[in-house]
């Protein structure tokens, strides 16, 4: 059975109570942080004089910050039990608060785009004004896509009504879906939840897996109508906005967020394309090890070996020891923050959502949540989160508040990195032929989600915008064949394919296909993550130096100039093909052992 949330021991729960010792602190800032938004005001028309522009920067520098604060702790709550009214109702008011200050803020960029360049450029000579310039050139690039300040205003508020489709998914697939359970092969009955979905799913129990995979993905299915009206609702919320701001395309409009060229993404996909035939080898070799005829889709995260357990303290010893080459400040920063500071929230309980993320505010500690599985699959998920949070830590840090958010394209660097450093330290250990095949498990469960879903998710979520675009239909049945016939591709002839179940994949990801064009990142983030990890690896002189200042850059810099800065460009396909190459040395040592 799993834990009530109230029965979950301490040490495996965040510590919510160092944000706000109680709710009523937090009622409080939310009151205090909403009176702010609306003294916002008091600022429109006045930005074209020096000391008001300074003043108004520091302000929202600071709302920010009380904001950031406000949306962590009621993310917290929402986040480790669903069930949870009170805590889901913060959660709710958060989205509000988010409309209030989006619309808010609706009269910056028009005032600022309407500065006098040269006069602008004088003023940035003011030592605090000059710390905008970065700011000031970034906002550049969105010229011609700001609209007037009556329009802006009305895209403000329509930020926070949008709100209302990923939030009302999440709440479905989070605290209404009803998975059951799944028998395994001694009749035992085992409870499926979005927290213990993944445990179940790495059984090695065959008949486990496969009442587990066939439960969870007919539970999506009895409700895929609401969910597809949902994800095509979201989409042409996409569409709308960029049509509205005057982009060539929705995935222009996510691009230019963070100033990356179109052809990162197109590149990103040629090559995944051209590399298939590694994964059709991967899963050749996978049926091999598995002895068995032909591999079913609940056999994909099938064990090749039973796991070694791996405790969470294990996990954290582990990555000290791989993390050395970072420097003692990062070691003790992140052992302290793992062992006692409480960053982590990792148990297993009802009601937990889905997944694993770090987030953070100014002033708290960069906070994960997972559901830690004891064994090298909750240590890599560990890695990865932790690789995020020790990301917003160097750059709260280092950065003043403007330059303290990053975009998700050099975010899923950090956390990757650490799983690559992490693997090529367990490699070495020669711990004997079960742990390295349980090794290389982990490594294509990784690279799996990473390397093979994520592009092909994207290439999913391009192709739903372009039909959006095109006024055609996006019903539960359009998606899951489109989606159906890409995973086909990518499986080849090696796996025996369930249609039904297969297509609705798209429904299971309940978070990542809101946030336009959000997944391809994952397979440039690993990319850029073995780049720059290999450099350490191969003992490469200033290679950690270089990292630890990419972590430290925030976003003081475009991602592709930090990143070509810690020596990686990522405008050449280099780094993806060179990371097909770590996928198919992975699969030679599979093929090696079995």
């Amino acid at each position: 059975m799993l834990l009530e949330r109230s029965a979950v021991p301490k040490k495996q729960t965040w510590n919510a109570e160092s944000v706000y010792a109680e709710p009523a602190d937090w009622e409080r800032d939310y009151r205090v942080v909403s009176e702010h938004i609306a003294k916002l005001e008091a600022f429109a028309g006045k930005l074209n004089k020096p000391d008001t522009l300074l003043d108004f920067l520091l302000y929202l520098d600071s709302l920010r910050s009380d904001f950031d604060k406000v949306r962590v702790y009621a993310v917290m709550g929402s986040a480790v039990d669903t069930g949870d009214e009170v805590a889901a109702e913060r959660y709710t008011q958060l989205f509000d608060l988010f409309g209030r200050l989006s619309e808010a803020l609706s009269f910056v960029k028009p005032e600022l785009l309407a500065l006098d360049k040269e006069k602008l450029e004088t003023w940035l000579t003011h030592p605090q004004l000059g710390e905008y310039r970065h700011y000031f050139d970034d906002l550049e690039r969105f010229r011609d896509h700001t609209r007037s300040p009556e329009l802006e205003r009305v895209l403000g508020s329509l930020s926070g009504i949008f709100t209302g489709v990923p939030l009302a998914n999440r709440t479905l697939a989070n605290s209404e879906l009803d998975f059951g359970s799944a028998l395994d092969s001694e009749g035992e009955e085992h409870i499926i939840s979005q927290s213990s979905i993944r445990g179940l799913l790495t059984s090695p129990d065959r008949a486990l897996r496969q009442n587990a995979y066939e439960n969870y993905a007919d539970a999506h299915i009895e409700v895929q109508k609401t969910l597809a009206t949902l994800l095509s609702t979201g989409v042409k919320q996409t569409v709308f906005v960029a049509k509205t701001r005057h982009y060539e395309s929705p995935l222009q409009m996510s691009m230019q967020q963070q100033n990356l060229p179109l052809d990162v993404f197109s590149t990103l996909i040629d090559t995944f394309q051209a590399n298939l035939p590694t994964w059709h080898r991967y899963w050749r070799a996978k049926r091999k090890a598995l002895a068995v005829d032909k591999l079913q889709a609940h056999d994909v995260h099938a064990p090749l070996i039973p796991q070694p357990s791996v405790s969470f303290e294990q996990s954290c010893d582990w990555l000290a020891e791989a993390l050395e080459p970072l420097g003692k400040l990062y070691i003790n920063t992140m052992t302290k923050g793992l062992t006692e500071q409480r960053w982590v929230d990792w148990s297993v309980n009802q009601g937990k959502r889905m997944g694993a993320f770090s987030m953070r505010a100014a002033g708290t500690h960069p906070f994960i949540m997972m559901s830690y599985t004891e064994d090298l699959l909750g240590m890599s998920t560990l890695a990865h989160e932790i690789g995020h949070s020790m990301h917003s830590y160097f750059t709260e840090k280092t950065q003043p508040r403007v330059y303290q958010d990053y975009g998700m394209f050099i975010a899923e660097t950090a956390s990757n990195f650490n799983q690559a450093l992490l693997r090529d330290y367990l490699f070495k250990q020669d711990k004997g032929r079960d742990f390295e095949l349980a090794l290389i498990d982990e490594a294509l469960a990784n690279f799996y989600r990473y390397f093979f879903v994520m592009p092909t998710l994207a290439r999913f979520e391009l192709e739903l915008h372009n039909r959006a675009e095109q006024g055609k239909i996006l019903s539960a049945s359009v998606m899951s064949e489109l989606l159906f016939e890409l995973f086909a591709e990518g499986y080849g002839s090696e796996l025996e394919l369930d249609e039904p179940r297969v297509g609705v994949t798209w429904a299971q990801f309940h978070t990542h296909l809101y946030s336009r064009f959000y997944v391809y990142q994952y397979a440039t983030g690993i990319s850029a993550a073995h780049a720059l990890a290999n450099e350490i690896i191969d003992g490469k002189a200033g290679a950690a130096e270089n990292y630890l200042n990419l972590l430290k850059a925030g976003s003081s810099k475009y991602p592709l100039d930090a990143l070509k800065d810690a020596g990686v460009d990522m405008t050449k396909p280099d780094a993806v093909r060179d990371t097909f190459e770590v996928l198919k040395s992975l699969v030679e040592r599979l093929e090696r052992l079995s």
